[in-house]
């Protein structure tokens, strides 16, 4: 017992301090008083992640990858850093086309231990936590959320900071409530979201933020408004219908909307959203002046996208059935985002306004309607 008590008080001299994180034990950094200032970098952070200006590409994993996002971000990343260093993972089973690719494997942000063998079994050194129940399906299943969106997170979190992964995970308009400024929204305002997904955003914005200051983990966070991309089906989001119209507009002619016509919400093209995701991982640390970030490219109602759809299907139809679930989300939801702080500190920029969009997406499901006619 003599020799047990040395060790441990040679253990705390050096400043050593263990904690149990599940079946593993974690460093706990040093804690060192901060500034009020959000662009402070702590004295002791440790900013260990490969960078792509390094001889070495990072060694990435995306979880949730068959989500809206996460197989278009791997096609990004595998064009910049090569196929087999960009893995994809989901718990579902992917399609033979995702397979053809690159890397698959199967993870659960659930099971902790099974995640950690594949960060350290696969050296990954670059993490994108896409896995999360999103606005509309989180309400109709409120267990299920708080699981995958915050126990989770909390899995990512422990783990990018063992083994000094740079971490990205998305935040969105969801994180702001009622009570938020709505035209525009800033990046620092009041957030009370009345929904589980947007409560579990704000609280992973906030426990980034805290890991970054408290062990220094590389935490980097965009808020997404609507995004809206042409080769994926709708998930569950509020904002679904700005993608689920161009399906029905080429299909049918027609659309019945779940929200009122004159909703405005922030929107934009998933290829500016994927370029806006890299920019910031690739961004230099000293740049950033804080974790989380908007970014915005358009505004518009259904009534204004439905107008847009006409300029080219004339015959277009839209009518509304309203969802009061969806509706109350949506109204709570900001009507623009102010971005000025991305645009000034990393350079960020869009591409696509609302006429390229609809351009964009026509294009996409006409030709995909008359290869399944064909078909």
């Amino acid at each position: 017992m003599q020799i047990i008590r040395m060790l441990r008080h040679v253990a705390v001299a050096r400043g050593a301090v263990q904690r149990p994180l599940r079946s593993c034990w974690m460093s706990v950094l040093p804690v060192r008083c901060l500034g009020n200032s959000s662009s402070q970098i702590p004295e002791n952070a440790s900013f260990h992640s490969a960078a792509s200006s390094e001889a070495d590409p990072p060694r990435i994993l995306i979880t949730g990858g068959l989500g809206q996002l996460g197989v278009g971000l791997a096609n990004l990343l595998r064009k910049r850093f090569g196929e087999e260093n960009v893995i994809l993972s989901d718990i579902k089973k992917p399609p033979n086309y995702v397979l053809h690719r690159g890397p698959f494997i199967y993870a659960d942000v659930l099971d902790y231990k099974r995640l950690r063998e594949i960060v350290v079994n696969h050296r990954i050194t670059w993490l994108f936590h896409y896995s999360a129940l999103l606005s509309a399906a989180g309400e109709a299943n409120v267990p299920l959320a708080r699981a995958l969106n915050i126990t989770g997170l909390h899995h990512v979190l422990d783990i990018a900071t063992e083994y000094h992964l740079r971490l990205f995970v998305p935040s969105t308009i969801a994180a702001f409530g009622s009570t938020s400024p709505r035209n525009p929204a800033l990046d620092l305002c009041t957030q009370r979201p009345r929904t589980i997904y947007g409560v579990s955003k704000v609280h992973m914005e906030l426990m980034g933020e805290y890991y970054y200051y408290r062990y220094g983990l590389d935490f980097r966070c965009l808020r997404y408004p609507g995004i809206i991309s042409a080769d994926s089906e709708p998930g569950g989001g509020t904002t679904d219908y700005a993608v689920h119209i161009f399906h029905e507009a080429t299909r049918r002619g027609k659309f019945e909307c779940n929200l009122k016509a004159n909703t405005r919400l922030p929107m934009m093209d998933v290829s500016d959203c994927l370029r806006a995701t890299l920019e910031v991982m690739n961004a230099p640390a000293e740049s950033l002046s804080m974790r989380t970030y908007n970014i915005s490219a358009m505004s518009f109602t259904p009534e204004e996208l439905a107008q847009e759809v006409r300029r080219h299907l004339p015959e277009f139809q839209i009518t509304y059935h309203v969802d009061p679930m969806r509706q109350a989300i949506a109204d709570s939801w900001p009507m623009n985002l102010d971005d000025s702080n991305a645009r000034k500190d990393w350079g960020w920029r869009h591409d696509i306004d609302l006429p390229e969009l609809v351009t964009k997406m026509l294009n996409f499901h006409r030709s995909d309607t008359r290869v399944a006619q064909t078909n």
